[in-house]
């Protein structure tokens, strides 16, 4: 019971910013975008589904050690949850493709980042972040497009 609610609080965190900041469809309809973007419902279905694997590995890494008393893994986490929080304010309420993609370096940087501190505690949790590593290389592709097809 106990893994579950630890679950589910992780994953309510990582949701926060999807409850809190609004998708703009009306702005995102506005912007220039690629031919290989994916469609605003698959993406968002997507982020569903790596925030239940960055969820099950933060755990598998809380199985092993103490997040907290771990500096370099927890520093790269925060870093990387307070970007993920941040993109939908500067890309959709702040409309700022530039800072949207500021943000996705960061997530890109920092989920890099994640990854080698989970491979050093467990290289199950390495695995699972995996797919999130690739689908943020797709979106910092994407972002950079964005950015420099409307400005």
């Amino acid at each position: 019971m106990k893994k579950i609610i630890y679950f589910i609080s992780i994953l309510l965190l990582w949701l926060l910013s999807s409850l809190i900041f609004k998708y703009d469809p009306v702005y995102y309809e506005l912007l220039n975008t690629p031919s290989f973007i994916i469609n605003p419902t698959l993406n968002s279905l997507i982020w569903i589904v790596i925030y239940f694997l960055i969820t099950t590995s933060i755990l598998v890494v809380k199985s092993k050690r103490n997040i907290i008393g771990n500096n370099d893994y927890f520093f790269i986490l925060i870093i990387n949850y307070l970007a993920n929080m941040v993109f939908p304010l500067m890309f959709f309420n702040l409309k700022s493709p530039f800072l949207g993609f500021i943000i996705n370096i960061i997530i890109l940087i920092s989920t890099f980042y994640l990854l080698i501190e989970s491979k050093k505690i467990d290289k199950r949790s390495f695995y699972i972040l995996i797919p999130y590593f690739i689908y943020t290389i797709y979106l910092f592709i994407i972002s950079l497009c964005i950015w420099l097809m409307n400005f």
